[in-house]
């Protein structure tokens, strides 16, 4: 499986969601994901889950607390309890032994990030 972690702050906006998604996706060289993943504290959000309708995606709510990740925001550790929000949501989507495919990517308003990773059974 593929995931997208997700994260985004208060002035987000579908679009700013999907320039992440892009970016990490081109980042990866990867045409699609199979799922949205974000912390458990942001996956009710509306922005969030209307994006992810929009895109015929399921959203996967997550604990990302304790999560390590390789980039690391003080905000988000104090915040979240990991590094990065975006990285922390696809690592624990994906499963065990998961790997990110795509590190961080912020979206150009600086309003949203994405990060992917894939499951151990992906090929």
């Amino acid at each position: 499986m593929i995931v997208a972690g997700i994260g985004f702050n208060t002035s987000a906006t579908p679009k700013s969601l999907a320039r992440a998604l892009q970016g990490a996706m081109d980042a990866a060289r990867i045409a699609r994901v199979d799922a949205l993943a974000s912390a458990r504290a942001k996956s009710e959000d509306t922005t969030l889950t209307s994006f992810a309708a929009d895109f015929g995606l399921p959203l996967l709510a997550v604990d990302v607390a304790g999560i390590i990740t390789p980039s690391q925001s003080p905000r988000v550790l104090a915040m979240f309890g990991t590094g990065s929000l975006a990285e922390a949501a696809a690592l624990a989507a994906a499963g065990p032994n998961a790997r990110l495919i795509a590190r961080i990517t912020t979206s150009p308003c600086g309003r949203a990030t994405c990060a992917i990773a894939v499951s151990q059974d992906h090929p």
